[in-house]
């Protein structure tokens, strides 16, 4: 991992950050399954699944959520934190064998009027897959130190 210190000043509306790939396997569905207990059968039976309109196992949706954001965890800001996800969405289903990574975008940077001394920067996240089709679109929501009280 890589620690970069990157001040709220320091974002640029537009700025864009790429991951490298993780390709989805059957080994993602069972520890998912087993991590969230969601054993929901469009995701474990291939039988069922089948005689969905996917003619197979769809990833869990959390499991993209997990793995998209988890890519994007090689950048360490020690003046940042997480302060939420919204606008999630499951656009498209991943399978078994495709291949995921992780684009963000800054979206917006805003001062926080309840936090003197820091910013909210939106992170607009896609989750890509090998074929260049976003199939999970997120906005991450952080909250950043200003280096001084003032500005954007």
């Amino acid at each position: 991992m890589t620690t970069v210190i990157q001040y709220f000043e320091d974002y640029v509306v537009g700025a864009e950050r790429r991951t490298h790939g993780r390709t989805i396997t059957e080994t993602d569905f069972v520890v998912h399954a087993g991590h969230s207990g969601d054993f929901f059968p469009h995701h474990m039976d291939e039988e069922f699944a089948k005689a969905t309109p996917f003619g197979r196992r769809i990833a869990h949706g959390t499991m993209v959520l997990t793995i998209g954001v988890g890519l994007t965890a090689g950048v360490i800001n020690p003046v940042a934190f997480t302060y939420g996800y919204d606008r999630m969405r499951f656009i498209k289903p991943v399978f078994i064998g495709d291949t995921i990574h992780t684009v963000l975008t800054i979206a917006e940077k805003t001062p926080d009027p309840k936090r003197p001394g820091q910013g909210r920067v939106v992170e607009r996240g896609a989750v890509i897959n090998q074929r260049g089709e976003t199939v999970l679109a997120f906005d991450h929501l952080l909250m950043v130190e200003m280096r001084d009280d003032g500005g954007a």
